[in-house]
């Protein structure tokens, strides 16, 4: 397909844009290679229903509702749609986006802006099974109406106020009954019976509370979510028989155990299998990986990606973790964190296939696995640029004037312009491969000891680390940068970012609570602060409006190095109080004035803040029960996609 005719941007609704990726060469794939993702890609579908339940408890049956009605209102043949239908579609879309009823960034609970009055109307053409639900002498219309409309009902999906009890004041589904106090004291027994486990406790189960008891109900085929986990193991199996290699077959075996049994064991073992194999060409991620849901940083939404090779792309990343020594050894942290031996580094850049559960629509741009300390310490770990992703990402916003509307100056323009997109994939380069994959904790310290401010610090520490050696003359000496203008364009979109145009995503009124927002502001507003005297970084105003500008690009780079320091001290000593201080102090509060001017200069653009994507859609091509091809199509209608998943990949039941 021409890139010149392939249509990125496909809808725009609310502050949300949906857009779709191209996946190069997927033509020149070999059959055996095109069967192996065809099958990886039906397992990301298959545990769409997981990432939705462990969101919040009634988001599957809201969801299931609100479909139902929805298109029972497209087919009535009379065509006569309800007040405010647009409304209500908005909703619908949004939740299909956000898995759920919280906003997949702020997690803020979301509202239909129809009037509750009209409630009524809608579920009228509801005609779906009588789901149970908690509340004694109510009708399932009002029990969903009151969830969705009253805005004291789960208010937040997950709580980062360190001063109230973390678990009860968020709606995640990961524990019951249990306050943050049981919870730790839970997870604190469990390593003092086995101190001889290195696994991460508590990553793939709900803890519930039942008669003063406390228990973890598992996840597994047996466990919780059993009817979508042994969809994903049916698929999984059909992977591991056309498997490119025995250390491939090994891992995927290896994950199916962890599947059947709940094991974290397997999921240990899986992950050092799965960072041995570094010579297949389809690749994956599919499990309960990140812990950004949940507000003590220890249990794991579940997600997946398929992708393959871009074999021009990774050839950068594969200088930088042939040289992850160098990297290491020449960071400004203090020697007693440094690896003295870097193990098993390994990086590509990848065109993803398939995305799933929690990477779907809005996904990341790139990745770093796997999360255990130990096993990046002992084994290594695996980093990925999505390339096909940031090219969308690029190609999509080419035309919105958001450069224009926030860099006056015509020099940044032309660093950005000219140096930008490369640099930013330079940066997840270092991000993933090499700032993640950094540092070691000191002997001691505990992988949960920063509790809630865990991500926004990790993140900031990887990022500080793309960031000082961005600037670096190693870079030219390897031949990744040309010369140090892409270094300054990547500084000054970074700063820009995190002291005013992220602001966009933040409601009037409201503070950061996203782990990376809250990451790019610590470290945007902490260097502003730090270099006020020398005015490394300045604030200024043409024609009333504000900008910002960074003025000696050197200077940041040791501000970089100090900050990157501390943090990597707080990290590997797991000290709570100063990480949570500089969280606190720079990473959260709004200047309410500038967010004001931010928001309405952003308004003027009419264009969505936050970006998801529709998947493509693997056809498989039989010659009577042997696959013989599989074709690759581009679905261009997000809602056909979200309904067709819902009909056809909703395997978690509700009881009746």
């Amino acid at each position: 397909m021409n890139n010149t005719t392939f249509k990125y941007l496909l809808e725009q609704f609310g502050d949300l844009k949906i857009m779709q990726f191209q996946v190069p060469n997927f033509d020149e794939l070999t059959l055996n290679h095109k069967q192996l993702a065809y099958y990886l890609s039906q397992a990301a579908i298959s545990g769409r229903d997981i990432v939705y339940d462990q969101n919040y408890e009634y988001n599957l049956l809201i969801r299931k509702v609100l479909e139902n009605i929805y298109q029972n209102i497209l087919k009535d043949p009379e065509n006569k749609r309800p007040d405010e239908f647009d409304e209500f579609e908005i909703y619908l879309k949004k939740i299909w986006f956000s898995n759920g009823i919280h906003h997949h960034h702020s997690t803020d609970k979301f509202f239909p802006k129809m009037n509750r009055k009209l409630w009524v109307t809608f579920f009228k053409f509801y005609d779906g099974p009588l789901y149970s639900f908690p509340k004694e002498n109510h009708s399932l219309s009002e029990f969903i109406e009151t969830i969705i409309f009253d805005a004291r009902i789960a208010p937040k999906r997950v709580s980062q106020n360190s001063e109230e009890d973390l678990i009860k004041h968020s709606a995640v589904n990961f524990y019951k009954n249990v306050s943050q106090k049981e919870a730790e004291e839970f997870y604190q027994k469990a390593r003092i019976a086995r101190p001889d486990l290195k696994i991460s406790w508590g990553l793939n189960s709900q803890l519930v509370k039942e008669d003063n008891s406390i228990k973890e109900n598992v996840y597994s085929a047996n466990g919780l979510y059993a009817e979508a986990i042994n969809q994903i193991i049916f698929w999984l199996k059909k992977a591991s028989e056309v498997a490119e290699n025995q250390q491939q077959k090994n891992s995927i075996e290896l994950l199916i155990a962890y599947y059947k049994t709940g094991d974290l064991k397997f999921w240990d073992d899986y992950n050092i299998a799965w960072v041995k194999d570094l010579n297949s060409n389809i690749d994956f991620v599919n499990g309960f990986i990140e812990d950004y849901g949940d507000p003590m940083g220890m249990k794991a939404t579940w997600e997946s990606i398929v992708n393959f090779k871009d074999i021009e792309a990774s050839r950068r990343t594969e200088i930088i973790s042939n040289n992850a020594q160098w990297f290491e050894d020449h960071s400004p942290i203090d020697h007693q964190f440094k690896k003295k031996k870097v193990k098993g580094v390994s990086a590509k850049a990848i065109n993803v296939v398939q995305l799933g559960g929690d990477c779907y629509p809005s996904t990341p741009i790139g990745i770093n696995l796997p999360n255990a300390d130990w096993i990046r310490k002992e084994h290594g770990s695996k980093s990925v640029t999505i390339e096909n992703i940031t090219t969308a990402y690029d190609k999509a916003s080419k035309e919105s004037g958001f450069l224009e509307a926030f860099v006056e100056n015509k020099e940044d323009r032309r660093l950005s312009k000219t140096y930008g997109a490369y640099a930013s994939n330079i940066h997840t380069d270092l991000h993933e491969c090499l700032g993640h994959g950094s540092g070691q904790l000191a002997e001691g310290t505990k992988t949960d000891a920063l509790k809630n401010y865990a991500s926004p610090l990790e993140e900031a520490r990887a990022d500080l680390f793309a960031l000082y050696f961005m600037m670096d003359d190693k870079m030219q000496e390897l031949g990744l940068l040309e010369h140090k203008d892409f270094a300054k364009a990547e500084y000054n979109s970074y700063i820009r970012n995190g002291l005013m145009t992220q602001l966009v995503r933040i409601e009037p009124g409201a503070n950061i609570e996203q782990a990376h927002m809250r990451n790019r502001q610590l470290i945007a507003k902490w260097a502003y602060e730090k270099g006020k005297t020398d005015k490394v970084i300045e604030f200024y105003k043409v024609d009333a409006k504000t900008y910002v500008r960074v003025n000696n690009y050197e200077k940041l780079r040791q501000l970089f190095g100090t900050l990157l320091r501390e943090i990597q001290r707080i990290k590997s000593e797991g000290d709570y109080e100063a990480g949570k201080a500089l969280v606190e102090n720079y990473g959260v509060k709004v200047d309410r004035q500038l967010h004001k001017e931010v928001l309405d200069r952003f308004k003027a653009l009419n264009i969505a803040p936050y970006g998801g994507f529709v998947n493509p859609v693997l056809l498989p091509i039989y010659d009577g029960s042997k696959i013989v091809d599989v074709k690759i199509q581009y679905n261009n209608n997000y809602t056909e996609q979200m309904l067709f998943y819902s009909k056809n990949y909703s395997f978690l039941e509700i009881k009746q």
